[in-house]
């Protein structure tokens, strides 16, 4: 069993790739309707793929860390930083405007996921 430090921090790698897989297929796709044509579309859509892989990447580095911490009422919270790093995505790259309702929300999800991480 590694390290809680190390839990933690293998998980918000984990959060930080598939928050990049979601700014990558954000970008990538302009429009996007249920078809097999538009299947085709995206599966030929280098970026879209690139996203896809960074997904499977997140998934195998999470799953290390959910074999490495003791129990997953500890790790799926921190992955919820994926949040977090979607909304400093969307709001320093995209240019998203942040309304003080959304500010005050990730407020709350970091002050959660801050208690969650120090009560192992």
């Amino acid at each position: 069993m590694l390290p809680t430090i190390a839990v933690i921090a293998i998980t918000l790698i984990a959060a930080a790739i598939a928050a990049s897989a979601q700014y990558i297929y954000k970008t990538s796709i302009k429009k996007f309707e249920f078809s097999v044509r538009e299947l085709r579309v995206v599966l030929m859509n280098r970026r879209l793929l690139l996203g896809i892989g960074l997904y499977v990447v997140s998934l195998l580095v999470y799953l290390y860390a959910l074999n490495a911490a003791p129990v997953i009422s500890f790790v799926y919270p921190i992955f919820a930083s994926t949040f977090i790093f979607v909304f400093l995505i969307s709001h320093h790259v995209l240019k998203e405007r942040v309304s003080m309702h959304r500010a005050i929300g990730m407020l709350l999800v970091v002050l959660g996921i801050a208690i969650i991480s120090v009560t192992l």
